[in-house]
């Protein structure tokens, strides 16, 4: 039997460590999300923060957005990883995409972010 080592790469580790201890409960949760395992981890198409979000939204996918769909809402999006085609969609639409730590800094108490899992 193996014994669970959570993600390889040290960045992503750095990443959760540092939203560990900051001991906000949003920010702890996506810790906890960026260091599930490989099968647990979270994808989202553009086509499901279309439908979830609404305009001026700030939301955080704590792991890889994909680009199936399209995104018609002006919204500001965090994640660990997105596809290059969804990158290039996300462009399109005027959306801003900005990085997990820039997030923690602008919003350090969580307040008006939403986890989209």
């Amino acid at each position: 039997m193996t014994t669970p080592t959570g993600p390889s790469n040290v960045q992503k580790r750095m990443l959760a460590r540092k939203l560990w201890k900051t001991k906000r409960p949003i920010w702890r949760d996506v810790s906890k999300r960026l260091m599930a395992p490989q099968k647990n981890r979270v994808e989202k198409n553009l086509g499901d923060l279309s439908r979830i979000a609404k305009n001026g939204d700030v939301i955080i996918v704590p792991g890889k957005i994909l680009a199936n769909g399209a995104l018609d809402k002006k919204i500001t999006i965090a994640c660990y990883a997105i596809s290059k085609s969804a990158a290039k969609k996300l462009e399109a639409s005027e959306s801003k995409r900005i990085s997990i730590e820039e997030l923690v800094k602008k919003y350090p108490s969580g307040k008006g972010v939403r986890i989209i899992v």
